[in-house]
């Protein structure tokens, strides 16, 4: 028999698609369509959508798709994407310009053809040859190396209510197949939609469709299934025909929610997933799947004699279970992540004499590792001194969800690692550079995947992240005069996510650089009026202390009278951005990815002769169980100190709590809208 291979997605994460960005997982997906498809004219245009201004069934739309076509023909090994696009604004004619990733070494894009129609129906072609940009080289867990390119084009003399119309095709190479996902719902509303999907033949039906022929899968296995996942619109289904074809067609797609605070948007989207598998069914993917993974674990952190004298060079034997791990947590997050570095070259690596890790000792002899390799490296290292530990793989929640319909171990990130001791369980990130020992990054947090067990494999969640842990502390000391200008000193003191965050951006970026992106993140926060630049940074370099910026700030603060200085009552909420308040509905739930503590303590001087003629309230608002905010008043004959505390123990609220958890920050927004209101006259008695 003759095999032939599936050909490999594209990272939803690497998806650069921008005329049609939201069909990221369709990147290589666009097949080969019956002849009259591919070689039919443009559509010409109706007097209605040439003279189209607005659409009706998308208020306020930027633009919309008219139509999109996309078709797969795994055993022509072509594919092909079709689209027209109508411009509504000045920022809908940003959809002028399209970017067709795909992988080098596999696949070639052809037959691009594109032109653009004005409103009066004159018509401008595309011409010239689009470019072709490297987007990166990349080694695979082989250690072969995989590079993804582009073709980009820019539709030409685009103007508002321009009609934009463009095809192409993708050829991949003779023994590649590819099973398409059709992502069907984006930001824009789409008209008409239609999606054809011929299957290898092994899959269809009739004696015309025998085949000697087979696809193997990643792993080198025969694929014996075909199966879908579909999300779609109440009505609207998957069509099979006669021969084993499929199709959906979908007209007035709305487009993807674009709420506060969301989910990863990609992982309730209209789409429909294809795959062929070497699986019988979802429970039978998952047990091979997790077992052949467990596998390459245990091989790839085998505890080997050179890992062993490491660890022995490390720890001590009078250490204990937890000093043990946290030595060797803090020996692994020294090396170099090369997710945090800049990736070597291949130039580089060969010069270096480095090679693309199989074992967890060539990680810890090179110093040097992804991610997922040190990961693994501290689960050998546990292992070689003895503690129990076993691996867990995750999804990135910043990128999507785990669903477990969806049969492909390609929807996990990053690997965590559960160390077992004193009849619990500890959860590390130890790929994750800068985070400090026993915190998850809040990406990996509240996470579902595919663990380790004893003996065993299993799906699991990981802990959400102890609200308490991450906290923000602001306190500042700010002389005013009487015009209101202001003269002040803060400290922004982190720990938990926020801290990390900084870290990881200083490890990648300059300190310059880093500063300047601060002084930004002030800029959100401080008084229209008011400067704030940080002066330096304590602990950037060190996860295990409390980060501290010290800032200085200058500026008009307030608003001044005859007799009467008004300053804001909440120096750092005067320009923030209270979430939901603006929002009646709700249509998704709500993730805030982790909770927090932020507490204020600010003492203004005030200026000789006036005193406090007013001061926000003594207050305390909760949502229970949920949220908490605390503010306090202390006057003095010279100044006065306002502290508030918000606390926030939740991470995530279904959309039926939505009215609850807008009432309280409704009352939030209301209470930090207070101002300070300073006087020269006397102050009134019990002031």
């Amino acid at each position: 028999m003759i095999a032939t291979r599936m050909f490999p997605y594209l990272p939803h994460r690497d998806a650069l698609v921008q005329l049609c960005p939201w069909l990221r997982g369709a990147l290589l997906l666009l097949a080969l369509a019956s002849p009259a498809l591919v070689h039919a004219q443009f559509q010409p245009p109706t007097d209605e959508e040439l003279k189209m201004t607005a659409d009706p069934k998308a208020p306020g739309a930027d633009a919309v798709y008219l139509n999109v076509e996309e078709t797969t023909d795994d055993n022509l090994h072509f594919q092909t994407y079709y689209a027209r696009i109508k411009v509504l604004t000045e920022k809908g004619k940003e959809l002028a310009t399209v970017e067709i990733p795909y992988q080098h070494a596999f696949s070639a894009v052809k037959e691009i053809k594109a032109r653009t129609t004005h409103s009066d129906g004159t018509i401008i072609p595309l011409v010239g040859k689009p470019e072709d940009l490297l987007i990166s080289k990349t080694l695979n867990k082989e250690g072969d190396q995989q590079q993804i390119n582009r073709k980009v084009f820019t539709l030409p003399s685009v103007e508002v209510g321009s009609i934009l119309e463009y095809r192409y095709q993708i050829q991949l190479e003779d023994n590649e197949v590819q099973s398409p996902t059709w992502e069907i719902q984006g930001p824009y509303f789409v008209h008409k939609a239609h999606y054809f999907f011929t299957p290898f033949k092994a899959f269809l039906t009739g004696i015309e469709n025998s085949t000697s022929r087979t696809i193997s899968d990643e792993r080198g296995r025969a694929a014996n299934t075909l199966i879908w996942w579909p999300k779609l619109p109440p009505g609207v289904n998957v069509i099979k025909d006669a021969i084993g074809r499929y199709s959906v067609d979908v007209t007035d797609v709305p487009p993807a929610p674009d709420e506060e605070w969301m989910p990863p948007v990609d992982s309730f989207l209209y789409s429909v997933k294809f795959y062929y598998k070497a699986a019988g069914s979802t429970l039978d993917f998952w047990v091979s799947e997790a077992k052949l993974w467990s596998k390459d674990v245990d091989h790839f952190a085998d505890p080997s004699k050179p890992i062993r004298e490491a660890v022995d060079g490390l720890i001590a034997p009078a250490d204990g279970d937890l000093d043990k791990a946290k030595k060797l947590y803090k020996a692994v997050q020294a090396l170099d992540n090369t997710d945090y570095s800049r990736h070597k070259t291949e130039a580089e690596m060969k010069l270096l004499k480095l090679k693309a890790a199989k074992r967890a000792e060539d990680t810890w002899e090179q110093r040097s590792g992804s991610s997922e390799d040190i990961a693994l490296l501290y689960l050998a290292m546990l292992r070689a001194a003895g503690l129990t530990a076993y691996a867990m793989k995750v999804v990135d929640r910043a990128r999507g969800l785990f669903d477990p319909q969806y049969l492909t171990f390609d929807q996990f990130d990053d690997t965590l690692v559960v160390l077992g001791t004193g009849g619990k369980e500890i959860y590390l990130d130890p790929g994750e550079r800068m985070c400090p020992f026993q915190t998850l990054s809040w990406r990996h947090s509240a996470a579902r995947g595919i663990r380790q067990i004893a003996n065993d494999r299993g799906i699991g969640t990981s802990p959400t992240q102890p609200y308490p842990e991450n906290k923000i502390t602001r306190i500042g000391d700010f002389t005013v005069d009487a015009s209101g200008a202001v003269v002040a000193s803060f400290r922004v003191v982190m720990t938990g996510q926020e801290a990390l965050r900084w870290r990881q951006t200083a490890l990648r970026n300059d300190l310059d650089e880093v500063k300047k992106q601060f002084d930004r993140w002030l800029g959100s926060m401080v008084p229209e009026g008011v400067e704030a630049h940080v002066d330096n940074f304590v602990g950037l370099d060190d996860p295990d202390v409390n980060l501290v910026a010290s800032v200085k700030a200058q500026g008009n603060l307030g608003t001044a009278t005859s007799k009467r200085l008004l300053l804001p009552g909440f120096f750092f909420e005067t320009r923030g951005a209270h979430p939901f308040v603006a929002q009646d509905k709700r249509q998704e739930p709500v993730d805030m990815h982790y909770g927090d503590v932020i507490t204020d303590q600010v003492t203004y001087h005030l200026p000789p002769g006036f005193s406090v003629e007013g001061a926000p309230q003594d207050a305390k608002i909760t949502w229970p169980e949920h949220a908490m905010l605390v503010n306090k008043t202390a006057s003095a004959a010279d100044h006065i100190t306002i502290a508030r505390m918000l606390a926030r123990s939740f991470t995530f609220a279904k959309p039926e709590e939505y009215q609850d958890l807008r009432g309280f920050y409704q009352k939030v927004a209301a209470a930090d809208q207070q101002q300070l209101v300073l006087t020269t006259a006397p102050a009134p008695k019990g002031n």
